[in-house]
């Protein structure tokens, strides 16, 4: 295992191969070299240049800059190296798609790193789902601004984590149909259609209390999922009562609610562990390199419609 760009996401994939037992974190590299050598350190293993890591590694974790993703990722394919990409896929649909056919070309693994599929909570609502009749989708990922350098915009590093789930649980071809932002993009909604389903989507780096919620409401209950918590709460059956307290009526609304076992754990090491499991058995990655087209064309096109709408402040 190797691990290329060790800022905060790559090094907790450093993190984590370093504590699995049937591989060996061999390399390590960025362009920042101080950085490559204190995770080295910390984890015991060696710092080297990329074209060294590709001759150590059978595979790779990939956590550099989007604007950086199209060549670094052809490089370690053209080597030969299986590739865990960190999402999105790339920055064009153009790059996404070229890496894409190497990949096939060279049968070679490429996931994309949308690491919220492997979130225990939402492989429940993945199998919820299927027995349901979905109305509506809302999903909130919402935070106070971040120190971090060289971030993509709000919808192509927080948004599109969500954009994947709804690809993932709802049927159909999704068709943007608004979005907006504000505080210079730092802020953005948007409304896509799966087919009947509405799904209502909000991104925000300027929210001073950081929510990572989704919420799905179907004719036969509402499902809500809190990914910090992991956990899945189920309303059914609501229906509104007058009760009798001290000889006043009052009103109140009453539902059943289920909470259903979710066994936690970290997403990264089932991220990590499901990529490492298709490698060795040559099978299809849990989030494949289409899935990554998918999403980012999704946020390209809700770009374009933000760009169209008039706002208060600047847009994205």
């Amino acid at each position: 295992m190797g691990v290329i760009g060790v800022g905060a996401m790559g090094e907790n994939h450093a993190r984590v191969y370093s504590e699995l037992s049937h591989v060996e974190l061999v390399a390590v590299t960025d362009l920042d070299a101080a950085s490559a050598q204190a995770t080295a350190t910390q984890f015991e293993t060696e710092a080297v240049p990329l074209e060294k890591a590709l001759e150590r590694c059978d595979v790779v974790s990939v956590a550099v800059p989007t604007p950086a993703h199209f060549e670094t990722v052809s490089a370690c394919l053209e080597a030969g190296v299986h590739v865990l990409v960190e999402k999105p896929i790339a920055k064009s649909i153009d790059e996404a798609e070229t890496l894409a056919r190497i990949a096939r070309e060279r049968e070679l693994v490429l996931q994309v790193g949308h690491i919220e599929r492997f979130n225990p909570a939402v492989q429940g609502v993945l199998d919820l789902v299927e027995d349901l009749e979905v109305i509506a989708v809302d999903a909130k990922r919402l935070g106070p601004p971040v120190e971090r350098s060289g971030l993509d915009g709000v919808t192509y590093d927080l948004m599109v984590h969500d954009i994947d789930v709804l690809n993932a649980i709802l049927e159909g071809t999704p068709e943007p149909l608004t979005a907006a932002s504000a505080a210079d993009g730092q802020y953005a909604s948007a409304t896509i259609a799966y087919g009947d389903v509405v799904a209502s989507l909000t991104a925000s780096r300027v929210t001073q209390k950081k929510i990572r919620k989704l919420t799905v409401t179907a004719r036969e209950c509402l499902v809500e999922v809190d990914y910090l918590e992991q956990s899945i709460l189920i309303h059914r059956d609501s229906y509104p009562a007058y009760v009798t307290d001290n000889g006043q009526n009052r009103y109140r609304h009453e539902s059943v609610i289920e909470r259903p076992r979710i066994d936690n754990g970290e997403p990264l090491r089932h991220e990590l562990e499901s990529f490492l499991e298709a490698v060795r058995n040559g099978t299809e990655p849990q989030v494949t390199a289409e899935d990554g087209i998918r999403a980012v064309e999704t946020i390209q096109q809700l770009d374009r419609l933000a760009e169209q709408t008039p706002t208060e402040g600047p847009t994205q």
